[in-house]
């Protein structure tokens, strides 16, 4: 029997955990996604599928400031960003999906970053 990849554990985690986190209108979910070199995360309403806010290393008010966009520096950056732009629409209360990763290095980062910037969750 072949070893499973750790994507599709993921993947796996991840489903578990979507099972019980939702993101509503007054409470929307923050989801983050990491790859090798970069690192993405989005405020989503799931009521209404809907993108309300996004935030990434490859993001034009960032790409110049990072040497790198897989690193736990420009994972506080998109935290940062992202906690802005939602603070600007007016969203402070989000509900937290970690994607299935474990919290821990990069998905730490970004999630401490938004909360030091004004995110509760």
């Amino acid at each position: 029997m072949p070893k499973e990849s750790r994507n599709v554990a993921r993947i796996k985690r991840h489903k578990r955990v979507r099972n019980k986190v939702f993101g509503t209108e007054e409470r929307p979910r923050l989801n983050i996604f990491r790859s090798l070199n970069h690192i993405y995360a989005q405020i989503i309403n799931d009521q209404t599928p809907r993108t309300l806010v996004a935030a990434s290393s490859l993001d034009p008010e960032l790409k110049g400031t990072m040497a790198g966009g897989g690193n736990i520096a420009a994972a506080r950056e998109v935290g940062t960003l992202l906690a802005q732009k939602a603070l600007a629409k007016g969203i402070t209360k989000v509900v937290f999906d970690r994607g299935g990763y474990k919290y821990h290095g990069r998905v730490a980062a970004l999630a401490e970053a938004a909360r030091e910037a004004g995110l509760d969750f």
